[in-house]
This record gives C-alpha cells, structure tokens and sequence, in this order.
C-alpha cells in the first residue's frame, strides 16, 4: 500500500529578474508502507523543496501529494494542512531544533500533549520511544547534556511520538561523526521495519543510502532510479 503518492509535481519560483525558475518538473513518486526511498542529487537541485511538499510545508505550483490517502490539494486551508501534518508525518532534520530548556523525554512529550494526550499517557509512550533508540538512560538530560548522535536519536523519538504514517528526513545525519551516524542509520532500518512506516531520505551521505530500499536521483527538477555510487559524498 502507497503512503506517500506524488503526481505531477512542479514547482517554481520567479527568480530577482522575474523569470520563473523551474525547481521541480512533473516528479512522481509512490513510497509504501515499510519501505525506505534515498533521495540524492547536488546541492540545490530541489531536494528539500520536494520534501517540503510531500510534508504539506510548502504548496506545489502544479501537481498533488496524496499522504496514507488523503489528498493535499492547494485550495487547502493551512489549518487542515497543519492537521494532516500533526497527524501522518514526523519530521527530522539536519540540526535537530531541540528546546534546549527541556529534557530529552519532555521534549518527545511535547507533540504529544499539544496533541491533546494526558501527561500520563504522553511519559509512557516518549519513554518508549526513547527506549526504541536506544536513550533508557539518558532521558532526564537536557539537550545540552547529550552528544550530537543522542539528541538527533532524541529528534527521531519525537518525530515517531504521534505514530506517524511516514517520517520525512532532511540530511539526518549531515551534522555527526562516522560513528553516530552510523548507529543513526541502522536504527532508521530497524524502525521503518518494526513500526512499518514509510521513509523518505535525502541525503548525501552514500553510507545511508545504500540502506535505503530505492536511491532515486533529483536532477534537472525530476526524479529517476539510479546508482548509489553517484551519491555525492
């Protein structure tokens, strides 16, 4: 079953001497449950764009995304947007824009009580997550008090709270050494098999996607199956 669809996608932007600047041409896409899609390619060929569209952050010039199969169309309020967001999508990102006056397991537990969730239940279900990857002892420590490896594991908890339908990572281990980004990488294959969610990576790092399922390359605003030796490192 496809969580995530993309048909037609494009995107442009009028550029400072008001030509259209074409970042995104016709892409489609289909992602399914349990599975984990690379997404490579240079530097501004409109990675981030992408993501930023099947995640309902940003609207597509022509085109839709289908998520767990509800359509994101541009007449959408943001509000029902935010909803769809709140609901089937967790986010990571490079830096992993953790509230650093708040320890690891309440930041898990934030999504969650805005959600709506009773404390009772929002402690439990971020304790297990934390657990998940692997944090059990480190869940009363504030960001500040955690290496870089275990507060991007503690960004990946929080991206997990609300059991989304698929988590969307932007350059996830970009900002870690070897090592940690290592372990980041196979606790990403362990939880898109055992919680049998969708994922989509971008990334440049060739070590991750060759974990990936598929490694689709973004060139010339569309998306092709390609080689995991043409990731630029």
């Amino acid at each position: 079953m496809s969580i995530v669809e993309a048909r037609d996608l494009s995107k442009s932007y009028v550029g400072g001497d008001g030509a259209p600047i074409q970042v995104l041409d016709s892409v489609n896409l289909e992602v399914r449950r349990g599975e984990m899609v690379a997404i490579v390619g240079a530097s501004g060929a409109g990675k981030s764009t992408l993501l930023h569209l099947l995640g309902g952050l940003d609207r597509p010039t022509k085109g839709f995304v289908v998520l767990d199969g509800e359509p994101l169309n541009t007449s959408m309020t943001e509000e029902a947007l935010a909803r769809i967001r709140n609901e089937k999508v967790g986010f990571v990102f490079q830096f992993h824009h953790l509230l650093r006056e708040f320890s690891a397991l309440e930041n898990v537990m934030m999504p969650l009580r805005i959600a709506g969730w009773s404390e009772r239940k929002a402690r439990s279900r971020a304790e297990e997550l934390l657990a998940r990857v692997g944090l059990e002892g480190r869940m009363t420590h504030r960001p500040s008090e955690l290496s870089g490896g275990e507060q991007q594991r503690t960004a990946v908890a929080r991206a997990l709270a609300v059991d989304p339908k698929v988590v969307l990572a932007d350059e996830p281990s970009g900002n870690l050494d070897n090592m940690n980004a290592e372990r980041l990488h196979e606790q990403f294959v362990t939880l898109v098999r055992q919680l049998e969610i969708a994922m989509i990576v971008v990334t440049h790092n060739r070590a991750l996607a060759a974990r990936a399922d598929r490694t689709l390359l973004l060139d010339g605003g569309r998306l092709r199956e390609t080689d995991v030796r043409e990731v630029v490192a």
